[in-house]
């Protein structure tokens, strides 16, 4: 499949990754935008994810010749330029019509790689076909209808699996915090409940996003592709219907040591809060563990993700690889996780700004951002390496320092 062409633009437009969430505000109807930015309930944890890096101020030390700064990272024995990958985020064709396939195809110029979700409006197939690296998946371990006896054991897990596999990924993510859909009270206010609701006002208001509307009807890329086999809206409702049944609220610990036998890469357990779960998924197999709250679409009122890292970094980091997702908005942002355990981040709703904004571009382009503001920050404290980064590197925010 062919490679999708575009320019970054120059000094005009987004500069900032807020910059992008307000640009592409404007850029797709409302029904969309609760999709992207709006998460569970009251949003408490949502927000939660934003203030919690507020709590921490950043060292700084002068005069140490600083004038190269590394920020090259591993993750699942890949080599990354900078330790952010693009994590994975259901439905990007709502975005925009390149999806999953353009934004892995940004993540590739930009140097890292994405996790690309079970729920992508581009199947496993058509992103290995249309990149050129290998990428990694992630997995949702859902119940497969069509099995009498409801257990993870069947055709369609095993199916998922056995693609990812054939399609060359080198990771397999298992997302484990969706036994039941989140409460997303804000999508549904505006029709983005399961199925989604059109109305003659909705309609009128995509239509007035003329370039959203044109890439919507011409691409179609709306439907869950490794679930259905057509595109457009019709295949959307069946594939999100269909979704819907096939979460698993009685999964357990038992199914996890069962997928970790089915892949023999490196896996990820996604979404833990808690340092016992992560003690006990790499016991069980993980590589590694993703400290998430699925940015703040599933338990309303749950630990923000970056105060959930330090205790699961102390307790699995020697033996695992910490990743964290949630609230990434700035550089500044991936140092602070860095310093408290994380080997590297990723983000969602960033990436779908970029996205919203300018296609494959608006992606490499937050990306890029996130790179400069780390190279700026780290020269500014007067740290050489990301390696190089602690605890130590992070004072309490608002508290004077005595000698």
């Amino acid at each position: 499949m062919p490679t999708f062409k575009y320019k970054l633009s120059a000094n005009t437009g987004p500069i900032t990754i807020e910059d992008y969430r307000r640009a592409a505000r404007k850029a797709v109807p409302d029904m969309i935008w609760a999709f992207i930015d709006y998460g569970a309930e009251d949003l408490v944890t949502l927000n939660a994810n934003r203030s919690a890096f507020g709590r921490y101020a950043l060292r700084q030390r002068v005069l140490v010749g600083n004038e190269d700064v590394n920020l090259s990272a591993q993750v699942a024995g890949e080599a990354l330029r900078l330790p952010v990958l693009m994590c994975p985020a259901g439905l990007a064709g709502l975005a925009h019509w390149s999806g999953e396939r353009g934004a892995a195809q940004a993540a590739e110029r930009a140097g890292t790689l994405m996790v690309l979700s079970t729920a992508s409006s581009y199947s496993y197939e058509e992103v290995a076909a249309g990149t050129e690296k290998d990428h990694f998946f992630q997995l949702y371990p859902y119940h497969d209808p069509a099995s009498p006896t409801g257990s993870l054991q069947n055709g369609l897990t095993s199916s998922l699996i056995q693609r990812a596999k054939r399609a060359g990924y080198k990771a397999m993510f298992v997302t484990v915090d969706v036994p039941v859909p989140g409460n997303r009270e804000s999508e549904r206010k505006r029709g983005m409940g399961k199925p989604p609701v059109l109305t003659p006002g909705r309609m009128i208001n995509g239509a007035f996003k003329p370039r959203w509307a044109y890439g919507f009807v011409k691409h179609r890329r709306v439907s869950l592709r490794n679930l259905v086999s057509e595109v457009g809206a019709k295949a959307a409702m069946d594939g999100i219907s269909k979704q819907e049944k096939m979460m698993r609220p009685e999964l357990s610990w038992d199914d996890f040591a069962w997928m970790r036998d089915q892949w023999d890469g490196p896996l990820y357990i996604k979404g833990v809060l808690d340092a016992d779960d992560a003690e006990r998924a790499v016991d069980l197999g993980a590589n590694g563990v993703v400290v998430s709250n699925h940015g703040g679409r599933q338990l309303d009122g749950a630990l923000a993700s970056l105060d959930a890292l330090p205790a699961i970094a102390s307790r699995v980091g020697d033996r695992a690889e910490v990743l964290l997702d949630g609230g990434i908005r700035r550089g500044t942002d991936v140092i602070k996780a860095l310093c408290l355990g994380a080997t590297a981040v990723c983000i969602g709703r960033p990436y779908f700004y970029g996205l919203a904004v300018n296609g494959p571009a608006g992606a490499e382009h937050v990306v890029e951002i996130l790179r400069q503001e780390m190279t700026r920050a780290m020269t500014l404290m007067g740290v050489k390496s990301i390696k190089d980064l602690g605890p130590e590197w992070l004072l309490p925010a608002n508290t004077a320092i005595t000698s």
